[in-house]
């Protein structure tokens, strides 16, 4: 397994370095103009809470044109860890930036990466995101009680559906179990490359339960094919209509915000204008109507403000999977 394991994420990374060449190339022949032609990384396969974001972005500049081609590229691996190992070969890059957020941060400890967002030009925080927890329609699970009940009789048993190791999802996880006087290190976690492959899985049956961020359940929710049992925020959120974690006793609220990096090297003069860029985008209707559909919290945060947020920010979830016995 370990083999199999360290020759698909070698394909990976093989595949991710093909992809980021081009994105090189692309931009090298376009000049250095990142109004005319802005290249979005989202360092997880399509589907997903980071290429969701990169797309409601690619829209949001494209729609008041303030990039004249805002493309959107995916480079999935190892809790965004390959996309950003591979950002920090576009050395002074200035039309690339990359999507990021909180799983990012449990990406690095966890894969123990060399490279870290330490390592790129912070641009904006954009918005937050918030887990959930949901089981299929028939699961004999109607609350979390339920669900809790049958986790504490047998953590090992009962298979959790999310994304990478580290990541929130897994974060959540483990904090939760901790509440509930579970073993977080017992529990049976099944990572998977997105919020796409968790929904299958929990469809499927493979899985019993499933964690991800809201938008990745929401059409399902909806529908009614799933059921929603808990939502970790420090508040109720508007437009969902689940607990959250605080609301039924379990102090559980770990948000996914998400952002945008540069590569190392990009001047003062090109990550102005990427700020601004973002700036502007943020200000548009098309991003409001965005941010309302998907549930999200508006929390801009801008340059130094921001670095200063992440360096806070990776010290903070590492402190909390170690708790966690996950590091």
């Amino acid at each position: 397994m370990q083999i199999t394991l360290t020759r698909a994420l070698g394909a990976v990374a093989v595949a991710a370095a093909v992809t980021v060449a081009g994105i090189d190339a692309a931009g090298s022949a376009s000049g250095s103009d990142a109004r005319a032609k802005l290249t979005l990384i989202a360092p997880a396969a399509a589907g997903g809470g980071w290429d969701l974001v990169a797309r409601e972005s690619q829209q949001a500049l494209r729609s008041d044109g303030i990039v004249n081609n805002a493309q959107v590229v995916n480079v999935p691996g190892a809790g965004g860890t390959i996309g950003l190992s591979q950002l920090e070969t576009l050395t002074g890059q200035p039309t690339t930036v990359m999507v990021t957020g909180t799983v990012m941060l449990g990406g690095i400890a966890i894969n123990d990466s060399p490279v870290t967002l330490q390592d790129t030009v912070p641009i904006a925080r954009l918005a937050e995101d918030f887990e959930v927890f949901v089981v299929p329609r028939d699961s004999p699970y109607q609350d979390l009680d339920d669900f809790l009940e049958a986790w504490r009789a047998n953590p090992g048993g009962l298979p959790i559906g999310g994304g990478s190791l580290g990541g929130i999802d897994h974060i959540v996880s483990g904090q939760l179990a901790q509440q509930a006087d579970i073993d977080p290190a017992a529990i049976n976690y099944i990572a998977f490359s997105g919020g796409g492959e968790v929904l299958t899985s929990l469809l499927s049956n493979t899985v019993g339960v499933a964690v991800s961020g809201y938008n990745d359940f929401r059409d399902q929710i909806e529908a009614g094919n799933v059921r929603a049992l808990a939502v970790a925020a420090p508040e109720p959120v508007p437009g969902i209509d689940t607990p959250t974690f605080i609301e039924q006793g379990y102090d559980v609220d770990l948000v996914n915000w998400r952002g945008f990096v540069a590569p190392p090297g990009v001047s003062e003069t090109d990550r102005q204008t990427l700020i601004d860029i973002v700036t502007e985008m943020v200000d548009t209707e098309q991003w409001a109507t965005a941010v309302e559909r998907n549930r999200w919290k508006e929390s801009l945060l801008t340059g130094d403000e921001f670095g200063e947020f992440l360096a806070v920010e990776q010290d903070r979830i590492s402190d909390i999977l170690r708790e966690l016995g996950l590091i």
